[in-house]
């Protein structure tokens, strides 16, 4: 049914594994698998690969573009662009956690601290009620 149309057996295939992928990523926004913010790169590139797969022509508009002469190069190196984007896009995140996790790390340090000083004075106090009720 599709084939009769014009598409391609590949760019049928094409067009479902791109459908299939941005489904895959929504899904996971959906279930709270993927927080919004982290999935925008990757919606935006399941959407790219789905123009390319429904749009022909497009590919080889874009390797012509890029002065690529064989258009599934192109393919491979927008596939690379959009790995080393989600990769940076990662390096960052995992950054900010690094240093909200120091920061979490030395207030929980000096939290401790602090209760080990009221632990102590308590001590103290206790050790001072019982050392005024044996004097008596």
């Amino acid at each position: 049914m599709i084939l009769q149309i014009g598409l391609s057996q590949i760019q049928t295939i094409a067009i479902i594994a791109s459908v299939l992928f941005l489904l895959l990523i929504l899904f996971l926004i959906h279930r709270k698998r993927i927080k919004e913010e982290y999935s925008l790169l990757w919606i935006f590139f399941a959407i790219i690969f789905i123009i390319f797969s429904v749009w022909r022509d497009g590919l080889d508009y874009l390797a012509n573009l890029m002065g690529v002469s064989y258009p599934p190069a192109a393919l491979f190196l927008i596939l690379l662009i959009a790995v080393f984007l989600i990769l940076i896009e990662f390096s960052i995140i995992i950054s900010k956690l690094s240093d909200k996790n120091k920061t979490l790390i030395q207030e929980i340090g000096m939290i401790k601290q602090e209760l080990k000083k009221l632990q102590e004075e308590e001590k103290e106090d206790q050790e001072e009620d019982k050392s005024e009720y044996t004097d008596k």
